[in-house]
């Protein structure tokens, strides 16, 4: 018997062979296109979630901007209010000793007038402190600015708009805080993009599946990260 095989028994195994092989690449072709598919489904999610992203970033920016901007404007309200206060204070103070001198040197005329001179919402207190009766109470408040009927409208102005200020750079903060968290996010989607879109180009397929496993997690870790932020603004 010949030794080898015969011109039939190697036609059949290159037939074998040639159908094995058309089998692996169908298979394969297989993988590729399951693969493809995969890919493209995470590149259009990701790129709505980065839209979204980019969008609530943008949103809560402008939100910062305009609280902070509300809180300079309060804060310079109460600084005007503050120094009418201290203006208003001042003058007080002038109308005081006018009187107070015109009392020491028993000037009756001189007191009526500084009286008629004073301010008219600094009357209520000069009268509460005269009823007082400090020429012969010790006890007596030291003058008509430590008695509880002496307001300065200026100063319950400077302390509403300061409160405003405050609350609006606390909103101005907290939105800007937001918008780094969407930024963050968005930057961990666009890396998921990169790492999708690259994983195509490579011809081993367990590199191409760890690409896009890799990216599969920041992707997870991204949609966290989103879903525990406050939608954008109105």
């Amino acid at each position: 018997m010949p030794e080898g095989l015969s011109p039939a028994e190697v036609g059949k195994e290159i037939a074998e062979h040639k159908k094995h092989s058309d089998a692996a690449g169908d298979d394969h072709d297989r993988h590729d296109r399951r693969l493809s598919i995969v890919e493209a489904v995470l590149l259009s999610f990701v790129a709505i979630l980065a839209a979204y992203s980019g969008y609530a970033a943008a949103k809560w920016g402008t939100e910062s901007s305009i609280s902070l901007a509300s809180a300079s404007a309060q804060r310079t309200k109460a600084n005007r209010a503050d120094t009418e206060a201290i203006v208003t204070r001042t003058l007080d103070s002038a109308s005081f000793n006018a009187w107070f001198t015109a009392f020491t040197a028993g000037n009756a005329d001189a007191q009526r007038l500084a009286e008629k001179r004073m301010r008219p919402g600094y009357r209520p207190a000069f009268d509460a402190w005269r009823a007082t009766d400090p020429e012969h109470n010790p006890s007596a408040p030291a003058g008509p600015a430590y008695m509880p009927q002496y307001v300065i409208p200026q100063d319950a102005a400077a302390k509403a708009y300061d409160a405003k200020a405050d609350r609006a750079f606390a909103k101005g903060s907290e939105a800007g805080q937001t918008a780094d968290k969407y930024i963050r996010a968005t930057v961990f989607l666009a890396t998921v993009l990169f790492l999708v879109g690259i994983s195509g180009h490579f011809r081993i397929r367990q590199a191409r599946i760890g690409l896009i496993v890799a990216a599969g997690f920041l992707l997870g870790f991204a949609v966290i990260q989103l879903l525990g932020l406050p939608g954008p603004p109105a």
